[in-house]
């Protein structure tokens, strides 16, 4: 009896111990949101609160499912099953276990769904949510009630998926999940064509959208991928025949290369495309769907747009309602740094404005919401206080440098434009890479440093460094640029800092004399001094865009005109002390955001510029003395 009550009193005596040396408290960096956040310029209605419409519910089901209830004994619309066996396998007792709890095998999965509609005749967009993977016994479906509640009353029909059985200790069943939606989106078409039901008539076919949650989020691209082919890309023999008019996917904490079709990344073409994660995810704690995005193509000229954002203090599992703080299943609180999370209402209150959003521009063709993506600060008031960062493009961007063409620094993307550096201290180009070890965005990026200090002891800065990209005659008739256009770039500022430039010696003969001075001193030289680091700059990073004529006329303006511009913030995901160091090869994910500078806007500041002989883009490092910055997707754009 006594051995027990000594090990309880030890561990007792430790506790304290333990939380003081391996517990950290939380790490909440300062938000600029009162100020980023001040304004709100666009004037539609917010698309993140609930609409006019009654909303109602219904489940689509086997009539006969052996665990859920609703999907047994509630169904308005009873359902066949679909043979899944060519895309998803269990073997020996995961196989045994799996069938004996759900009562059916990977040939005969049930289409169970239960779906948020409006009152009224419609016909309405259609939008399927799927989620990820969790414990296939702790069903994952009824966490989109928030999307469900806010979507019907606005006009939509939402049906959250059931796919659970694919859920538990599975692997490589991502393509299994993909074409499971669009089997559901087969019924779908069978259902709007039964007269006298519910949803008979009022299904509109032509407007549809995909939605996944975390490997439900690689699902939907695969599922946008797959609608548009004949074969499965892995086997020909399995024929496809789905062709439906699909105007939209949105990723939520997707992962992304689970499934790699033909062994390639997932391909998307000319498909609008939203993908939304947070700084605090702990499981998928990587923004995998930036590789994703950055595969999504659209055909220049076309209307279609992408977006990326990364919100500050959001988690993993409170995009679910099932999930929540739950990142690592019921042991997270151990584990995870649960208070740094922003609230599970405001993490939904912005996946309903975004999503609300995309959804109103892409299925109702209200372009007035596209000012959301290209700029969030246009939403102002509708986001919760806290901090994003956000990547966009569409079809009218045309890329004077994306960085991936060759390993030449001064060649740009299409013939006509060049690139040129001057008094830099850092010029190269580099795969970004994520914040997880050895992985990569597989995404090419420029590195620009300078130092606009002198090398000497002399205090007067330097002529300040600079980066320009310079477009030809030609190219700028070509692309018809004008007042109506826009400069587009990403960037982000990081925490590297460059030594001071120091001038090279004026001919071979002075390099030569103090060669020889060199080499006649003594060998034995002192120590060297290790140098004291710097003091953290807490300037606020900024730089100027500057833009020149054809007249060599310069208009200019900060570029945190048209955006934040921030150092970069470390997010703490877990609660022991270092473990987040261990874990991550860096402290934050490095998220370039997208600045979209209309031309306009500098003709006001600068009386006389012509927009329409623009014959330069510059970067001007004068803001800051001393810093380095990521820059990628230089280029132009059209403004609707």
């Amino acid at each position: 009896m006594t051995r027990p009550v000594f090990r309880s009193l030890a561990l007792a005596a430790l506790l304290p111990l333990a939380a003081g040396c391996l517990l950290q408290p939380p790490k909440i960096a300062p938000s600029d949101a009162p100020r980023v956040l001040a304004t709100r310029t666009i004037t539609a209605p917010n698309p993140g609160e609930r609409g006019p419409l009654t909303v109602r519910t219904l489940f689509y089901g086997s009539g006969k499912d052996r665990q859920r209830a609703e999907f047994r004994d509630s169904v308005t619309y009873t359902t066949g099953s679909v043979d899944a066996s060519p895309f998803v396998s269990y073997a020996g007792s995961a196989a045994k276990s799996r069938q004996k709890y759900w009562g059916f095998d990977t040939k005969a999965f049930p289409l169970n769904g239960r779906v948020w509609y409006p009152e009224g005749d419609g016909p309405f967009p259609l939008v399927l949510v799927v989620h990820g993977n969790h414990d296939m016994k702790d069903y994952s479906d009824p966490g989109y009630d928030w999307l469900g509640e806010l979507l019907a009353s606005r006009g939509f029909i939402l049906a959250s998926v059931d796919e659970n059985f694919l859920n538990g200790a599975s692997r490589g069943e991502n393509d299994a999940r993909g074409w499971m939606l669009l089997k559901h989106l087969e019924l779908f078409r069978a259902l709007n064509d039964s007269a006298g039901t519910p949803l008979g008539g009022r299904i509109d076919m032509s407007r549809i959208a995909l939605m996944g949650h975390s490997r439900g989020g690689e699902a939907v691209a695969v599922a946008g991928a797959f609608n548009r082919l004949a074969h499965y890309p892995d086997d020909a023999n399995q024929r496809f025949d789905f062709g439906f008019d699909i105007r939209g996917l949105v990723a939520i904490a997707p992962v992304d290369g689970q499934y790699r079709p033909a062994d390639k990344g997932t391909p998307l073409l000319d498909v609008p495309y939203l993908v939304i994660h947070g700084t605090h995810d702990g499981d998928v704690s990587t923004f995998n769907g930036l590789t994703q995005y950055d595969r999504v193509a659209f055909t220049p000229g076309t209307d279609h747009f992408k977006s990326a954002i990364l919100m500050y203090r959001a988690n993993h599992g409170q995009w679910n309602t099932r999930w929540n703080d739950r990142d690592n299943g019921p042991r997270s609180a151990r584990h995870l740094a649960l208070g740094t999370l922003i609230s599970g209402e405001e993490q939904r209150q912005f996946g309903r404005v975004m999503i609300g959003g995309f959804l109103e521009a892409t299925l109702n063709d209200r372009a007035e919401y596209r000012a959301l993506f290209r700029d969030y600060r246009s939403a102002g008031d509708w986001l919760p206080s806290t901090l994003y960062w956000a990547r966009y493009a569409d079809g009218r961007e045309r890329r004077l440098a994306h960085f991936e063409e060759d390993i030449d620094l001064t060649t740009a993307s299409v013939p006509g434009a060049t690139l040129r550096g001057d008094s830099l201290s850092t010029w190269r180009e580099f795969d970004i890479p994520f914040r997880s070890r050895n992985s990569t965005q597989r995404n090419t990026a420029l590195r620009l440093g300078w130092n606009n200090n002198p090398a000497g002891r002399d205090s007067t800065p330097r002529w300040p460094a600079r980066f320009a990209v310079s477009l030809s005659d030609s190219l700028r008739r070509a692309w018809r640029v004008d007042g109506t256009s826009a400069v587009t770039l990403s960037l982000m500022v990081t925490d590297q800092t460059p030594g001071a430039r120091r001038t090279p010696p004026r001919d071979s003969s002075a390099l030569r004399d103090s060669t020889a001075r060199d080499s006649a001193r003594s060998t034995k030289r002192p120590p060297a001094r290790r140098p004291t680091p710097p003091p953290k700059d807490t300037t606020p990073p900024d730089l100027t865009v500057e833009l020149v004529d054809a007249a060599g006329r310069t208009a200019r303006l900060p570029l945190s005109t048209f955006g934040p511009v921030r150092r970069p913030v470390e997010s703490y995901v877990y609660r022991r002390k270092g473990r987040d160091a261990e874990r991550f090869a860096a402290l934050f994910e490095q998220v370039l955001h997208t600045y979209v500078m209309p031309l306009e806007r500098f003709t006001s500041a600068t009386p006389g510029f012509d927009p329409a002989s623009l014959s330069e883009i510059r970067l001007v490092f004068d803001r800051t003395r001393v810093g380095t910055v990521h820059v990628d997707d230089i280029g132009l754009t059209r403004l609707p």
